[in-house]
């Protein structure tokens, strides 16, 4: 391992990171023809209160569903409007109430204070006194937040709730035992996810390698997931080009050996981030009409 290893040196280059990058998402995958109906909330959790932003659908007469959503930005950036347009979009074509949340980051915040953060949020949300139906619950997110939603569900199954109709795991990291510099991808050195970006995050956010091993950051390494039976089913969502891609499709065929695989969907010809990183609309639109779909279909059946 390098000096980025180091806890140290990690944690400013992670702060450093934090400060300076630029979250909103390119001009061609947003949709501007989706006006929102927002209001800003406080979510209590045993880590403090959160912040989150609740997006609505149109009026109708049956009461929605509730699809939690969970940010990326490798567990130490922090901001949710990265996926507006995304929750924007879910709330008018799936019919639900999208609560877009944030949760504490790396290195001020270690594991597992992200993953009990969510799980209090999905408890929130399952509350019998919400507006929405709390019994149609589905939680997901993309990057770190596919791997918090994949940890909180892990959770409601061993804690026994909520229950939870979908999670929706978009290119998540879920192994971070094996070194990111060792996790292949087509484009080489011009993948979006570098060694030393994982290296960073990856020990910002457990800096006890051993710790790494733990079922709920790396559920996809071992014989992590070897014990799941009756977790809640799963659409598995990579990207051709990203390192992540074969944790992702490993902890699917675990997921699929339990009965839990909705789907395992590969976006072809693109790389880690790109819904928000590039102007690829028309793939973007075609994969979120996919997620949708399948968050339609769970909250129905």
């Amino acid at each position: 391992m390098s000096i980025l290893s180091k806890p140290l040196v990690a944690d400013m280059l992670a702060r450093l990171f934090s400060a300076t990058v630029n979250p909103a998402p390119k001009p061609g995958v947003r949709f501007p023809e989706i006006p929102g109906d927002t209001t800003e909330v406080v979510i209590p959790t045993r880590h403090g209160d959160t912040a989150a932003t609740v997006y609505r659908p149109k009026p109708g007469k049956a009461t929605p569903a509730v699809y939690v959503n969970v940010h990326g930005g490798g567990f130490v950036v922090g901001h949710r409007d990265q996926d507006d347009p995304w929750c924007r979009y879910l709330a008018a074509h799936a019919n639900v109430v999208v609560v877009n949340t944030d949760y504490v980051l790396a290195p001020r915040h270690r594991f597992p204070a992200p993953v009990e953060q969510i799980y209090d949020v999905l408890g929130w949300a399952a509350a019998a006194d919400r507006d929405w139906d709390p019994t149609r619950l589905c939680v997901g997110g993309q990057s770190a937040g596919g791997s918090l939603s994949a940890a909180a569900a892990r959770l409601a199954l061993e804690l026994g709730g909520p229950d939870i109709k979908l999670q929706v795991l978009h290119y998540p990291p879920l192994d971070l035992v094996t070194a990111t510099k060792d996790k292949r991808s087509a484009l080489g050195a011009k993948a979006v996810m570098r060694p030393w970006m994982g290296e960073v995050f990856d020990t910002a956010y457990v800096p006890d390698v051993a710790r790494r091993t733990d079922r709920l950051v790396s559920p996809a390494w071992g014989t992590n997931a070897d014990y799941i039976d009756g977790i809640a089913p799963a659409l598995v969502v990579t990207a051709e080009y990203d390192r992540l891609r074969d944790e992702a499709w490993r902890y699917a065929q675990k997921l699929d050996a339990v009965g839990a695989l909705a789907e395992y969907h590969e976006v072809r010809g693109v790389d880690h981030g790109y819904n928000i990183m590039s102007d690829a609309g028309d793939v973007t639109r075609r994969v979120y009409d996919v997620i949708a779909g399948h968050v339609s279909r769970a909250i129905a059946a």
